[in-house]
């Protein structure tokens, strides 16, 4: 994903293509690249978990970066960056799908195998673990809504339980209840399947 994040900090402005000259300006496009090269990872899964669409997971990465530049003057008022930025693209991905009404489903293995680790894997290895892998994403689907939102944001980016809170806007008791609900349901779900959990 190292040409896409370039692909992303092409987008911010240069300090010497800038016309107004400030002290801040560079240091603003340099903090700007910064949050791109820390963050587009963990923004595409965020994206990714939700929409199961690589292109729209890049799109809605790219989106969440296009607010932050127009909104960079705001950049030292935010406390927690990644929380922040979980946030736009968590609600960038929930309005488009709003608007679809439908959520694009993706069974291509290989799209699935592109997200997996799979070094010093054999194809056939790589298959079963893609395939695994697509079964475990449609449990989770199977999940109540809230329950699979907090589960996700849990696993996929680690976010702690007030992060959590933060992006969904919740408390964090409620945020203990969700997870606590989705993994015992999804390990009772994993245990019916024959998976391990």
């Amino acid at each position: 994903m190292g040409s896409y994040e370039a692909n992303l900090t092409g987008l911010l402005p240069m300090p010497e293509t800038t016309t107004s000259v400030t002290a801040a300006a560079p240091d603003r496009a340099a903090e700007l690249t910064a949050l791109v090269n820390e963050y587009s990872g963990t923004l595409y899964r965020v994206a990714f978990s939700i929409s199961r669409n690589a292109a729209e997971a890049e799109d809605m990465v790219q989106e969440t970066f296009l607010r932050v530049l127009r909104h960079r003057d705001r950049l030292p008022e935010i406390r927690d960056a990644r929380v922040w930025l979980i946030r736009i693209t968590w609600n960038l991905v929930l309005d488009r799908k709003r608007r679809q009404k439908t959520r694009p489903e993706n069974e291509d293995i290989s799209e699935l195998a592109r997200v997996l680790p799979a070094k010093e894997m054999r194809a056939d290895q790589a298959v079963i673990a893609a395939q695994r892998h697509a079964r475990v994403l449609s449990l989770i689907d199977e999940l109540p809504a809230k329950e699979r939102q907090a589960l996700l944001l849990s696993a996929l980016d680690e976010l702690s339980n007030a992060e959590i809170a933060s992006v969904l806007g919740i408390t964090e008791s409620s945020v203990r209840s969700r997870l606590f609900r989705a993994r015992r349901d999804l390990a009772e779900k994993l245990r019916k399947e024959g998976l391990k959990s």
